[in-house]
């Protein structure tokens, strides 16, 4: 809304929408108004067709390297197999992307969702109701207890109004609202108290309000205008992918050409140009399909899918299957207060009476004046099944009596009301007249320097006796103590009187009273979150809060969970505070601030665009619609399943299920684990594609005969796909949550992976080339020793890889320990597919494969060069394992 009309007063907002406080607008005028304004609804992006959507995944380059390979595949070197495997992992791809992108879209349009059906609204001077979509700026609106606010108001009646504004603003306890002119021009959204606005609730009271504002252009519009705006972030997995596949592409060009130029060049069989250049264009094709992980796509999909299905067990939904590695990166956890590192329900913590501070867990009966103040002026209502409903502060008081195990219910009907002097902005306070006893108490309940003006005696131990300006003094003394550990006070006083008043007022009621107690009530925090804080630390993960509640009490629950020292106040800022920064001087100094009070939605995303500028990688947690746009901004949103908004969870890439914030660190946890397990399965698939690139060119520099396509198809089939699968599913390593986070600048070759990937490529080459050595020129046997060498060279290249994925379980530990072999499921991977790759020496299948049948001898070698692969690979790892000692 972009005008401040909460700084106008009443006659000039009247005179401006040309509306009347008693009469309201014309229906003529009404729909002139609707035509002008159009209807009082939120609008959404232009959807996209399903077909726009399935060729924008054919953009990554990761993908057009895979249709260019399946083309080659399947035109020319006639390998249509390998060209239909391709292209059943590429649409497989495809149709994953498009229903993740489509669910995106629930974000808006539950935001839509959200609008009142209907609403009372004065026109031609007279009360009607209208759907809320036809509301129009200048309807006079009347609002009471269970409505939701159709559009943005300027109160011109606010009678004991409360309205519940947690979803836009964050604050936990509805806001006492008045029709009073406010003086500024940035007076944060929560302190707007002459305002109410679209699709938030009223709670208690009633109020007539002047629309100002609907549709697009409210508070709420603002928020799906910035949905609708917000940067799509590609996560780190999208990254990584990204940069494999240009990594790829240039890689296999590459030696495609030097491989083609050479064989052209040699040609030691003196072959017709022609047929030559058909040859060693199959041959470079060959080495393109053995150079390209076609399957890596669709094993980081099955990893990630697998993360998912772990993280749901822990009460974490994923909505966005990046989503589960973003995690694993995460640097910056920013959380909203309300409903996520608190419990989202007002609490007594503390009680005041006898002249002394109780805890709520201290024993109290209905003997006590207090209690009985608190159960006696309140309007909550108790539901068969014991729901409370009412307003958050007096449901606590209520709750109390509940968690002592007292009889409130029969308490209550003993003793019924039968007069009342309703709360008033003003004076602070309610009262309520109940028989008690064969006479009426009178019970007071409210702010306590307002109340102590009409005390005139004190109860302590059940003996009345004048109060004191001592005590007067102590029992502020214990407000204000109470105030600084953001507790919200109230003071209850009483009197009994021998008949009800004929004209309950405050002048003859709330005089004269006897004090009773104080009671100090939050929203306290969880009691799992401060560990959860603690345990992202060590991970090296920053906690910061981001709430719509006042300074004071986010501070206090932020010293409670240890996210800052007490009173650290230069560690807490307030959004009034926050504008007043400029963008660059608030990107250099994000680091100085853990909590952030009083802050509206565009604080939020400013916020998280802050951390991301300085490359840290956000997770933004939050459960109402004002969290919306920065959970769409954050690297990775996560939203609550039981408290959050559906606002909230569509635009997030992950819900809670529990609302737990313990349930994130879990979530992290599992996170680093899947990208640990991409690792293991790319150093695994690369360095054994390297090996098979490498075996290649050396073949045809050196002359020797080449494996044939088929026998590569053979290989990537049994070798790629359920070892590497196997991988991902390897358990969580030990110590996992005691590194820092991997940073936003590394990806899948950190770490010692590309390295690895290197010399661990060259090794397997060099292993398969001296069993072809070896097959042709030491252990020949029957008329054709190149066959018999190429099939070693064949079987070596095979089964090499599958020793090779038992070295891939760790990066640099060895494989010497107890959990090398824990993952059943990886240990009948790698015996099925040796089962498999050694089922190509059957009889029948010899020719297929263009084969010879193996001696013992041969076979010996073969497996030979397996073990070695895991001997040399444990002596380089136990280097520099030493080699990183030093160095740490």
């Amino acid at each position: 809304m972009a005008k401040k009309y909460y700084s106008q007063d009443i006659p000039g907002t009247l005179a401006e929408f040309d509306s009347d406080a008693n009469h309201g607008i014309s229906s003529a005028e009404a729909k002139k108004r609707l035509d002008q304004y159009g209807p009082n609804a939120l609008a959404g992006k232009k959807k996209r067709s399903m077909f726009a959507r399935f060729m924008d995944q054919f953009k990554d380059l990761m993908i057009i390297v895979l249709l260019v390979a399946a083309v080659l595949s399947g035109v020319v070197a006639q390998e249509w197999t390998d060209a239909g495997i391709i292209l059943v992992v590429v649409l497989l791809n495809a149709i994953l992307g498009v229903i993740q992108e489509a669910r995106s879209e629930a974000a808006i349009e539950a935001l839509k969702d959200m609008s009142t059906p209907s609403a009372k609204v004065r026109r031609d001077g007279a009360v009607v109701e209208v759907p809320s979509t036809d509301i129009v700026p200048g309807d006079v609106v009347l609002l009471e207890a269970g409505d939701v606010v159709p559009a943005d108001l300027r109160l011109l009646v606010a009678e004991s109004l409360k309205i519940e504004e947690a979803a836009l603003t964050g604050e936990s306890v509805p806001v006492e609202k008045s029709n009073e002119t406010l003086q500024g021009d940035d007076i944060a959204l929560g302190d707007r108290i002459n305002m109410a606005y679209s699709s938030t609730n009223v709670t208690y009271g009633r109020g007539e309000g002047v629309v100002v504002a609907t549709g697009m252009n409210t508070e709420v519009g603002n928020i799906a205008k910035m949905l609708n705006e917000a940067d799509e972030t590609d996560t780190p997995l999208k990254q990584n992918l990204n940069q494999l596949g240009k990594t790829l592409t240039y890689m296999i060009l590459a030696i495609c050409v030097v491989v083609f130029i050479i064989g052209v060049i040699r040609n030691p069989q003196h072959e017709p140009m022609n047929a030559l250049l058909i040859d060693m264009f199959l041959t470079a094709v060959s080495l393109a399909v053995a150079a390209i992980p076609e399957g890596l796509p669709a094993i980081v999909t099955i990893i990630l899918a697998l993360g998912t299905q772990t993280m749901a067990d822990h009460k974490a939904i994923v909505r966005k299957l990046p989503a589960v590695e973003t995690l694993g990166a995460t640097d910056i956890i920013a959380s909203d207060k309300t409903g996520t590192l608190t419990q989202n329900r007002m609490t007594v913590e503390k009680v005041y009476y006898d002249g002394i501070l109780h805890d709520a867990s201290d024993d109290i009966d209905l003997s006590n004046q207090a209690l009985i103040t608190m159960l006696l002026a309140n309007d909550t209502k108790i539901q068969d099944g014991g729901e409370l409903l009412g307003d958050p502060t007096e449901t606590a008081l209520v709750q109390y009596g509940f968690h002592k195990d007292l009889p409130v219910n029969d308490f209550l009907a003993e003793h019924p009301r039968v007069a009342e002097v309703p709360f008033d902005s003003d004076r602070k306070l309610m009262s309520t007249i109940n028989k008690f006893d064969g006479q009426f108490m009178v019970a007071v309940k409210g702010a306590p320097d307002m109340l102590l003006e009409r005390v005139k005696y004190v109860n302590i131990n059940g003996e009345l006796s004048e109060i004191s300006d001592e005590q007067k003094q102590a029992i502020l003394a214990s407000n204000n103590d109470m105030a600084k550990q953001a507790l919200r006070v109230l003071a209850m006083a009483y009197k009994v009187v021998d008949e009800p008043y004929a004209d309950p007022t405050t002048d003859n009621v709330e005089q004269d009273l006897i004090f009773a107690g104080l009671v100090g009530m939050i929203d306290p925090e969880r009691p799992e979150a401060k560990d959860a804080i603690a345990e992202a630390h060590r991970a090296g993960i920053r906690t910061i809060m981001i709430t719509g509640d006042h300074q004071v009490t986010a501070q206090a629950i932020a010293e409670r969970l240890g996210l800052v020292e007490k009173g650290r106040d230069d560690a807490v800022i307030t959004g009034a505070q926050l504008d007043k920064l400029s963008d660059d001087y608030f990107t250099k100094h994000v680091g100085d601030y853990s909590v952030y009070a009083r802050v509206s939605p565009e604080h939020k995303v400013r916020i998280v665009k802050a951390w991301q500028a300085n490359g840290k990688i956000v997770a933004m947690t939050g459960d109402g619609v004002n969290d919306a746009p920065s959970l769409k901004q954050a690297d990775i949103g996560v939203g609550m399943g039981i408290t959050g908004t559906e606002v909230s969870k569509g635009a997030a890439d992950m819900v809670l299920a529990d609302d737990n914030f313990a349930t994130i660190v879990e979530a992290v946890k599992q996170g680093r684990k899947v990208f640990a397990n991409i690792q293991k399965a790319i150093l695994y698939l690369m360095s054994c594609n390297v090996g098979e690139v490498l075996t290649v060119f050396l073949m045809t520099l050196l002359g020797w005969d080449v494996l044939k396509p088929v026998q590569l198809l053979w290989i990537n089939l049994v070798t790629d796909t359920l070892p590497a699968i196997a991988l991902g599913v390897e358990p969580i390593e030990k110590g996992i949550m005691n590194k820092k986070p991997r940073g936003k600048n590394s990806n899948f070759f950190s770490g010692g992976v590309a390295s690895s990937i290197i010399y661990q490529g060259i090794l397997e080459g060099a292993l398969v080339l001296t069993a072809y050595g070896l097959g042709l020129h030491v252990l020949p046997r029957g008329t054709n020793p190149h066959e018999d060498a190429l099939t070693m060279a064949f079987l070596t290249l095979g089964l090499i890889q599958l020793f090779h994925a038992v070295n891939s379980k760790y990066v640099k530990q060895s494989i010497f320990q107890k959990s090398t072999f824990a993952n059943k499921w990886f240990n009948g991977a790698i015996i099925l597919s040796a089962l498999i790759m050694a089922a190509v020496e059957l009889p029948f299948l010899t020719k297929v494969f263009a084969v010879s049948e193996l001696h013992l001898d041969q076979w010996l070698t073969v497996l030979g060069m397996g073990v070695l692969m895991i001997v040399i690979v444990e002596i380089v790892k136990f280097f520099e394992r030493k080699a990183d000692q030093r160095n740490n």
